[in-house]
């Protein structure tokens, strides 16, 4: 018990570590190619913080055990919205102006196509493929929408673009603050995860609720690391970005690496209340986006309680 207490402590110290350094990185990185933020969190941190995600639903569906893997990607896009933008929010509220509805759209729709894809109990690898293919579509049409004269997330129109002052990083220095951010990320979820499991196997709780609990919140925590320190530093736009783009990434990216590994039915578990309420909370995050001005200290209180309701109910009832 001792190791396993030690193996979580590590690990949130190295997620920490590692959240900062990939934010370094992203922000170098986004001043030296002239990229928005937004588009910056979600094609650079947002797959970057989703690795964790990957490592263990790949591992869990190779290992006999997907309905971890499944659970962990349904929970980790719920823990993204209620967690850790309702976390975020409190440490510094994130002004919105218009940015992120479309990427919210595209986060709802793989949402509905992940409902479907278990209401309809299909799989195979030509599924699995499916996944990877739009995910490479939603990213070339971003990246197309943003250099459109124009658009608000397009160079230059973006209201919460990094600040430049100072000469740039050089790009090998920002490669390297990258690489060494994910690495911190991969190893820490990776310690977190093995030593979380450790106390939640001590209760007995089926894969499907570790999925949806310990692994998803564990693997959440690059993002949350990620999207708090993007704010405390003043990006909310990378903080944002962040999450949605992790939540296409958990889906398309991750569905697809599982589905491949193991093309075998989702877990009919999962449409009990878990993929309705993933559902339901990409369609909050939707509004939210769509006709709020800021994610406020208010709502994201809300969003944090939303989070401990659900997180009860799963170990108690499920």
């Amino acid at each position: 018990m001792l190791i396993a207490i030690l193996s979580i402590v590590g690990g949130l110290i190295a997620l920490v570590a590692g959240g900062e350094w990939l934010v370094k990185g992203a922000v170098a990185l986004s001043i030296r190619f002239g990229l928005p933020t937004l588009i910056t969190g979600l094609v650079v941190v947002g797959a970057a913080t989703s690795m964790p995600e990957m490592v263990a639903s790949v591992s869990a569906a190779l290992a006999g055990a997907p309905d971890i893997g499944w659970g962990n990607i349904a929970g980790s896009n719920i823990a993204n919205i209620l967690l850790i933008l309702g976390a975020t929010a409190l440490l510094a509220p994130i002004p919105l102006h218009g940015i992120g509805r479309r990427d919210a759209v595209a986060g709802l729709g793989a949402a509905a196509f992940l409902y479907a894809m278990t209401l309809a109990g299909l799989a195979s690898l030509w599924i699995g493929l499916l996944f990877l293919v739009l995910l490479i579509v939603y990213i070339a049409w971003r990246y197309t929408a943003s250099q459109k004269r124009g658009d608000v997330n397009a160079p230059g129109h973006d209201e919460h673009e990094f600040d430049s002052e100072g000469p740039p990083m050089k790009l090998g220095f920002a490669v390297f603050y990258l690489t060494i951010g994910v690495i911190g990320l991969v190893v820490g979820g990776d310690f977190l995860i093995d030593g979380a499991i450790v106390f939640a196997t001590q209760f007995g709780l089926s894969e499907a609720v570790i999925g949806l609990t310990i692994v998803a919140v564990g693997t959440s925590l690059p993002e949350l690391a990620a999207s708090a320190t993007a704010a405390y530093r003043g990006q909310p736009g990378l903080a944002l970005g962040n999450v949605l783009g992790s939540n296409i990434y958990n889906i398309l990216l991750i569905g697809g690496a599982t589905m491949l590994a193991a093309p075998q039915p989702i877990t009919p578990e999962l449409l009990d209340t878990e993929l309705p309420l993933l559902l339901a909370t990409s369609v909050l995050l939707w509004l939210l986006l769509a006709y709020g001005k800021r994610i406020g200290r208010w709502t994201g209180t809300g969003l944090l309680a939303l989070f401990a309701a659900n997180t009860v109910y799963l170990l108690l009832f499920m």
